[in-house]
Parts: structure tokens; sequence; C-alpha cells
């Protein structure tokens, strides 16, 4: 029995490519939950986001559910970055690991300041403030098939909050990682945020009724107007497809020199492309990538520092990604630092 799972398993993750040949269900403006397009973890951005293919820590959570498997310690993981717009965003993650299958729970947040509610009529503000948000609360799982094999699952809670609308959903994430065992070439495939549309509950008028029918003449409100609140059109939720190569330009005792190449489809965009390089000496780490075809972020660079201690071993990393014309000045673009610790 265990065996058939284990099968269809990896015959599900290797048919993720599948996925994509259809055309985009979206265009741009459609999608909701925008939110979870948001990468984590400096590492990973600063190498441009090109890392479902050396995906393996734990970040893995959100880039890729096979990275998690190949672990060999209990990791924590704490992420912050500063958006444009004093926009914050946290993520948090746990694993426990027995060596060949990896647990993980994770926590991400999208958060803003508050902000002064405007009246319409004399564009000023009412004394009333109110604030968005957007939460995703997962669980993944990544089991390591054999020495060269991996697979991972995960799935997760949505929520979103735009002023006094709500809505909540869920989603699910597959990925597989192949180690061809010649100079770490790795081929990593991730189909990530599937799941339902979402659509959300609108109640205007205050009546008690949503998605109300305009044509049937009937006032339930009793405020002289019919039916203010009419069907709200559902929206998809941006399900990702990734396909990455990654590898070892160079590998010795002190350190080594990766590259990583990744083609990501997302339902309501353009195909892009990612580049990513990471160079270790000791325990320095450098990084450096490129992302083609995106609208704002091109640029991206990071470094980070290993740091052993008797209780474990911490990971303290930096990105910057260049922004372009959302960032007024480099200080105001998107910085994100990150923690992991094994132990």
């Amino acid at each position: 029995m265990k065996k058939n799972i284990i099968l269809i398993l990896a015959l599900a993750v290797m048919l993720l490519p599948l996925c994509v040949q259809a055309k985009p269900f979206g265009k741009t403006g459609t999608v909701g939950m925008q939110f979870l397009k948001l990468g984590v973890d400096a590492r990973a951005i600063g190498m441009g986001e090109a890392y479902t293919a050396v995906s393996d820590d734990i970040s893995s959570v959100y880039w890729n559910p096979a990275g998690l498997a190949p672990a060999f310690q209990n990791q924590v993981f704490v992420s912050h970055t500063n958006w444009v717009a004093d926009i914050m965003h946290e993520f948090v993650a746990a694993t426990y690991t027995n060596g060949v299958s990896t647990f993980a729970a994770y926590g991400s947040v999208l958060h803003m300041d508050k902000l002064d509610v405007t009246e319409e009529e004399v564009f000023g503000p009412t004394g009333e403030t109110f604030t968005n948000s957007n939460i995703a609360l997962g669980l993944s799982y990544g089991q390591q098939f054999t020495d060269k094999f991996s697979a991972g699952i995960g799935v997760k809670y949505l929520r979103e909050n735009l002023y006094v609308y709500d809505v909540n959903s869920y989603a699910m994430d597959l990925g597989s990682m192949y180690n061809t065992g010649w100079k770490n070439i790795k081929i990593g495939m991730a189909l990530k945020n599937f799941g339902p549309d979402i659509r959300y509950r609108v109640d205007d008028d205050d009546d008690g009724l949503t998605d109300e029918d305009p044509f049937d003449l009937i006032d339930n409100d009793g405020d002289g107007l019919i039916d203010e609140d009419g069907p709200e059109l559902e929206s998809k939720i941006p399900m990702h497809f990734s396909l990455g190569v990654s590898g070892d330009l160079m590998r010795n005792d002190t350190g080594y020199l990766i590259a990583s190449i990744q083609m990501d489809n997302v339902i309501d965009r353009q195909e892009t492309w990612n580049l990513g390089t990471e160079y270790k000496l000791g325990n320095l780490f450098l990084r450096a990538g490129y992302q083609i075809n995106y609208d704002a972020a091109g640029f991206s660079a990071g470094a980070g520092w290993q740091v052993p201690t008797g209780i474990g071993v911490f990971n303290i990393d930096y990105a910057y990604t260049d922004m372009g014309l959302l960032a007024e000045t480099m200080i105001k673009s998107a910085h994100r630092v990150s923690l992991k610790m094994r132990y």
C-alpha cells in the first residue's frame, strides 16, 4: 500500500508541467490573494528567486516542499521584508525531521499601518481609520524517496482583509526535486497555490443580504433603493508553476559557486525567467540575481553570514531588490532580512 501511495505521488509531481500547457486563466488585475506571489527568505531573493531547484532548507515551505526532504536537522526560520509604501511582510516557520521525512508548519502575514478613511464628496478624512492584511497558515511534508529523488506536498489556509471586507480560502502546493548526481545538477518543479476561486461577500446597504438580484425590484432594507448589492464576480488565486535547474560551477572544501535558472508561469502575467548565483567562502555568502519580464523587479543582490554556536548553526541573510519606478530611492526599495537556525 505504501509503495502505491509513493508511486501515485511521484507520478503526480512529475506530471506538473501539464498544468501549464493551457493558456493562462486570467489577465493582470483579475486575480486575488496577490500576496502569495511575494517571495520569502533573503537567500532566495538575493538569487533573483531562482530557487526552485536550489531549495534545500526550511524556506522550501514557500519555494518547493520537496526541498524539505534532505534535511538532517530541525530548523527554525524568521523573515521580515520592508516593502515600498510602508507595507511589511512577516514569515515564520519550523520543521521536524527524522532525516528521511520532514514536517513543517509556517505562517505568513502581510500588513500595513492604519490609513484614514476619506469621504468622496468632500475628499477629506472622516476621523475613522482602516487597514488591510493577508494571512497564510500552512503545513508541509517532504520525503526523500531515493538518494536522488524527493517530493513534497503542502496545504494552507488563506485569509484576505480589505477594509471591512474579508475572504477565506485554502490552497495546495506540490513539488519535486531530482539530483542527477553530476556537478550537483538538480531539476526542481513546483506547483503552488492550487485552489478554488474566491468571491467577496459585500453588503454595502447593510440589509444583511449579499449577491442580490437587481431585477426582482425588491427593496430589502427599506431605504427606497432596489438591491444595491449585485452579485460579486469570482476571482482566481495566483496558481504558479516553476521549473528550475541548478548546479555547481565550482566546489571545494572551503566553498562553492552555484548557478540557477528558472522559468515561472503565473496565471495572470506573462512567462518570466529568473537567474541567480551564490558564492560561499568559509562562513560568508554572496549572492546576485536577475528577473526577466517582470514589471518592477529586476536586479537583486544579497549577502549572508553563517554563525556556528553551542545551541545550533545560525544563518543571517540580507537581500536588496531593485523595484524600479515603484521605489522613490534605493533606501525605500524592498529590503529583506532573514534568520535561520539548525539544531
